[in-house]
């Protein structure tokens, strides 16, 4: 399986932990950002929304990190990361939905404002951000996983943007819970890092 990949990339970093946390095998295609590669013809092919990440295994194309976590944890013969039944799947959904809407428009704004320079209304990340981080700290605060009672790929959604936040300028030291839930993140065998982290 194919991953076209951008190193900075928090959603791209998602998919590359879930398959180090997992033994699963990638390889990875850099997209070079810079240079504007997501919008050549031959990306856009692979992906008309010109975004990493992008999984190819054989002749299935798939975009969006979550659908991407879905899909690989699916193919594992362990299914603790995304088990069968209906009610463990809709527990993780939710997480993936908070970590594609609230993260994305809170936290992972306010970095791609001040870490890249993209004109973006930072107020409204800070307000997103201010409202979401005290839900999520008091949800890990009395657990020691998102979803379920131990580690799935809602925890490798949420991850890199929550703790990437100080790269965006936001103060994570008033959010102890999700500290420790960062540092039992960091602690599963087989983590791997990325910049910044």
């Amino acid at each position: 399986m194919l991953l076209h990949d951008l190193d900075l990339s928090g959603n791209c970093y998602k998919v590359r932990l879930f398959a180090a946390l997992t033994g699963t095998s990638l390889d990875l295609v850099p997209v070079n950002f810079a240079a504007g590669q997501h919008h050549d013809p031959a990306f856009r092919k692979l992906n008309p929304f010109e975004e990493v990440p992008v999984l190819v295994d054989g002749d299935f194309i798939l975009r969006d990190s979550q659908a991407i976590l879905v899909y690989l944890a699916g193919r594992l013969p362990d299914r603790s990361w995304w088990p069968d039944d209906s009610r463990s799947q809709a527990s993780i959904m939710q997480w993936l939905s908070v970590a594609a809407s609230e993260v994305r428009g809170g936290p992972n704004v306010a970095r791609l404002i001040r870490k890249f320079g993209y004109a973006l209304d930072m107020d409204a990340a800070l307000r997103q951000t201010g409202r979401l981080l005290p839900l999520l700290d008091a949800h890990v605060a009395t657990r020691d996983w998102f979803a379920l009672d131990r580690p799935t790929i809602a925890d490798c959604a949420l991850f890199p943007y929550l703790a990437l936040a100080p790269e965006g300028g936001i103060d994570l030291s008033p959010y102890p819970a999700l500290a420790r839930w960062f540092g039992r993140v960091r602690s599963l065998a087989g983590f791997i890092p990325m910049p910044g982290l």
